[in-house]
């Protein structure tokens, strides 16, 4: 008979059960086995489970006070009955005197007594146990005892609480105790009836099981899925396969077909040039001959022939033999074919470029390959965009479209207040995401692709109170410089401005004039009207307008490098008026009279052109201030066309916004906001991220450059027609 109750040996004695004793890890064993465990690890503290390896606090007073699985305990007593029941052996009665030979008939599933025929009667007689259920001892009996048997009631087994059952449950001391333990030990304790308990533990217990169902349905159809997929991959394979195979054949093909071309050509040559060289030599021979013929006529009449022989002949042989060597004398008589054959298989390109030919790709992307690209600062009621590149597993970047990417944006704080964001697919494997956050705070932002978290999401996020640009009205400070054309802020607050007087003056945070760097000139740190600077650390990079060149400098003036000259070909200059560096240390600079924009390396090794020269959306005129938005893309203020134009970094053309009045000065946010100065408008327009002007600060002169303080937004405006440098304060 199959065994009802396949889980009643003990995994580390591999006996039936002795007293059960249940580990946190929901493993059990016998209480001796996990005694001679805990002595075996050597520990105080701690041992391993002998199954899963977890490890386990060995509790004060041992494993003696672990859990008993009284589950697992009763199914070892009910398959012990059973297997006595299926024995071909007599059983004794369990109620007979010690040595009674009457074998026991049948079993009570309420006494859990085996019963002999005469005890049985007695059994019947009594009006209690006249309602118990009774079995016969065979296979039948065992079905159904499996079915029916309840286990035993449990009683106290304090001194003289024998004779009470455990009915009741000590919270406090998370154990099972009769009504008298309650009066006593566990008066003052939170005590409750175990039938209440059970049923709080079942609703738990129900509660878990329909969560685990719910994830194990989940996991269900993950498997289903993964199994599908492994199927596909299966057929993707043989497909790849197959056309790895046809590419090959096809290559072995064009290889054999170009190899008896090769072979036809040789054959050709060799035969032209065999065909041509023997005509040669057959006219040499013929020639040679020839003179052969006249020389031995003329040496037998000289020897044999009389005098009447030779006048008749003489005239004759002279002629015929100068009129050959003439016509020797009048071909050429080298080779008319050189003997090289030469052939140029340049296998070794072929065989560099087979060590390239074709790619296996996993085409699809994986979204924990997948990277995206924003800003760590958002605002309020401020669009907030993410740009997700999707890439396989093995960090190419994937070319299509058609993935489902979601992304939110929830509060740490207000409830957890979640913002969902609008997806555009580009179908080139890029995508953008676009969030409004409503409440300031910690927030995280969720990136997912088919349901998966790409690379670094969740990830942490300041949203921020809205930055008020309509507050810029009125200066909080005046610095007072003469024509200032250029102005940068330092990480430590330092304002640099670049001056009419051909020199860089910095200035300290209450607008006190620290030092000078360099003078007018066309040396290593000389400058002739330094137009446009950019600072990262303590470097600085100066666009040396007049001297057509951008130098670069520490903070502190000191000349480190220069690159540049004038003219129009790639790293020359005609008046450059902007620089700026990115992320990678690229620098881009505004080449003013050249129309365009130039990218160099930190070296100023030329990289890259934006021609503005022409016609349609790349072309601008007189490009002025520089900026990059939180995306990356270039914004160019173009002083002759009076817009803002903005390309990628690679130059090609995104978009265009504004209608500035001969726009010089430029300085974008971290959220995207455009801080244009116009020269010719004397003012400073405000641009939100879509490219929509928000605000107007007016009353100024010959505006030329501007920047934002890297410390709290602060606007600086290079003011030349007063002389002044104004420091405007945000409020947020």
């Amino acid at each position: 008979m199959e065994k009802p109750f396949p889980h009643i040996t003990c995994g580390v004695c591999s006996k039936p059960y002795n007293d059960p004793r249940i580990l946190p890890c929901l493993h059990s064993f016998c209480l001796q086995c996990l005694h001679h465990e805990i002595e075996k690890s050597g520990s105080q503290q701690m041992f391993q489970c002998p199954i899963c390896e977890q490890n386990t606090s060995i509790p004060v007073g041992g494993a003696s006070v672990l859990p008993q699985n009284l589950h697992l305990g009763f199914e070892v007593e009910v398959a012990g009955y059973m297997s006595k029941m299926t024995s071909n052996s007599d059983v004794a009665c369990d109620q007979c005197a010690e040595g009674s030979s009457d074998p026991a008939v049948v079993f009570c599933c309420a006494c859990h007594h085996f019963l002999c025929a005469f005890c049985l009667e007695h059994h019947k007689r009594n009006r209690i146990w006249s309602r118990h259920r009774i079995v016969g001892l065979d296979q039948e009996g065992a079905r159904q005892l499996h079915t029916t048997m309840k286990p035993r009631d449990h009683y106290c087994s304090q001194p003289n609480h024998e004779d009470n059952k455990l009915n009741f449950y000590c919270e406090t001391c998370s154990l099972l105790v009769c009504p008298h333990c309650t009066t006593v030990t566990h008066k003052s304790h939170s005590v409750k009836e175990i039938s209440t308990v059970a049923k709080t533990h079942q609703m738990e217990i129900s509660g878990a099981l329909e969560d685990a169902n719910e994830v194990v349905t989940k996991l269900t159809g993950a498997i289903d899925e993964n199994n599908r997929i492994i199927e596909q991959v299966e057929i993707s394979k043989r497909t790849a396969f197959l056309a790895i195979n046809q590419a090959f054949e096809i290559l072995q093909q064009r290889l054999e077909e170009r190899k008896r071309t090769l072979l036809s050509e040789l054959e050709a040559i060799s035969l032209s040039k065999t065909t041509a060289l023997t005509l040669q030599k057959e006219q040499f021979e013929k020639m040679v001959g020839d003179i052969g013929h006249y020389t031995d006529m003329a040496s037998q009449i000289l020897q044999t022939h009389t005098d009447h022989e030779i006048v008749a002949l003489g005239g004759l042989i002279p002629t015929e033999l100068q009129a050959t060597l003439k016509r020797v004398q009048t071909i050429s008589l080298t080779p008319n074919q050189h003997s090289n054959i030469s052939v140029s298989v340049k296998t070794d390109d072929l065989i560099r470029q087979l060590s390239k030919l074709g790619n296996i790709f996993d085409f699809y992307p994986s979204p924990s390959s997948c990277t995206w690209m924003s800003t760590s600062v958002a605002r309020v009621g401020t669009r907030y965009h993410v740009k997700v590149q999707s890439k396989t597993s093995k960090g190419e970047e994937y070319p299509h479209g058609g993935v489902e990417v979601k992304g939110e944006m929830r509060s740490k704080t207000h409830n957890g207040a979640v913002v969902y964001g609008e997806v555009e697919d580009h179908r080139d494997g890029t995508y953008t995401i676009t969030l409004t956050p409503q409440t300031a705070g910690p927030h995280q932002l969720l990136i997912t692709m088919d349901g998966q978290h790409v690379q670094n999401s969740p990830n942490d996020l300041d949203v921020r109170p809205k930055r008020d640009y309509h507050t810029l009205c009125n200066a909080q400070q005046v610095i007072q410089c003469k024509a200032p054309r250029c102005v940068a802020i330092h990480d430590n607050g330092d304002i640099y401005v670049g001056s009419g007087d051909h020199c860089i003056y910095v200035f300290d945070q209450t607008g006190q004039r620290k030092s000078t760097i360099g003078s007018r000139g066309s040396g290593d740190g000389q400058f002739s009207y330094p137009s446009g600077i950019s600072i990262k650390g303590d470097v600085l990079y100066v666009a040396d307008s007049s001297n057509h060149r951008v130098q670069k400098l520490t903070s502190s003036g000191k000349f480190l490098h220069k690159f540049g000259q004038e003219g129009s070909g790639q790293g020359q200059f005609n008046f450059p008026v902007a620089v700026i560096i990115d992320s990678n240390n690229k620098l881009i600079v505004s080449d003013h009279y050249n129309h365009r924009i130039q990218i160099f390396n930190e070296n100023g090794g030329w990289l890259l052109t934006i021609d503005g020269n022409g016609s349609g959306n790349h072309s601008f005129q007189s490009p002025w201030g520089l900026d990059l938005d939180p995306q990356g893309n270039i914004h160019v203020a173009t002083h002759g066309s009076n817009t803002i134009k903005v390309f990628t970094k690679e130059g090609v053309y995104v978009r265009m916004y504004g209608d500035p009045n001969g726009p010089t000065g430029l300085a974008i946010d971290g959220e995207g906001y455009s801080l244009v100065s116009e020269y010719s408008g004397h003012c400073l327009s405000i641009y939100d991220p879509e490219g929509n002007k928000i605000h107007t600060v007016g009353n100024l002169k010959y505006p030329y450059g501007t920047a934002l303080d890297p410390r709290d937004g602060s606007v600086f405006i290079a003011n030349y027609g007063t002389n002044t440098v104004l420091k405007y304060c945000v409020h947020i």
